[in-house]
């Protein structure tokens, strides 16, 4: 049977766009040494979508960008450190992308005035690697066989030779 061995990845980056293709390329590498192909293309958008916005709208460019992949959940998540707020615009446009792209996700403020955004994907049991199917249990009628004998009852004794026992043959 397969394990799954938890996996952490960390990454301090200052945005920029040419750093932007750069991370979605360094994301792509690490989900694929996972063994998360399917997982690539969903993550690096969102992680894209965090990082554009961060790009274009704060001022301080440094941010440190986080993966979890824990055997059934890949958990990312984008800190900005910046202390002004986003406009609110880019924050619901960038929020409703991640939303459609994620299975769940969530948003939090650090002490510094800056925020962390985080959204989960979940490897679907179709995704996963199949299974071979196991051999059913037989059942109690499976087990009987059908239909069951009835028990002969065994004579008493040998059987006597005569006239009447010749006389049913005949």
């Amino acid at each position: 049977m397969k394990t799954v061995v938890p996996c952490y990845y960390h990454l301090d980056v200052e945005v920029s766009p040419e750093r932007v293709d750069q991370v979605k390329r360094i994301l792509a590498a690490h989900l694929r040494y996972w063994n998360l192909e399917n997982l690539v293309e969903p993550v690096c958008r969102c992680t894209e979508t965090l990082l554009r916005t961060i790009e274009a709208h704060a001022a301080d460019k440094n941010t440190t960008l986080e993966m979890w992949w824990n055997g059934q959940h890949l958990i990312t998540a984008v800190a900005d450190i910046d202390g002004e707020s986003h406009p609110e615009s880019a924050t619901w446009d960038c929020l409703s992308h991640i939303a459609a792209l994620s299975d769940g996700w969530g948003c939090c403020t650090t002490g510094s005035g800056g925020r962390i955004v985080w959204f989960s994907r979940r490897v679907r049991a179709m995704e996963r690697a199949p299974l071979v199917p196991a051999v059913p249990a037989p059942s109690l009628r499976e087990a009987r066989a059908m239909p069951r004998e009835l028990p002969v009852p065994a004579l008493a004794g040998p059987v006597p030779e005569g006239p009447l026992v010749n006389a049913a043959a005949g």
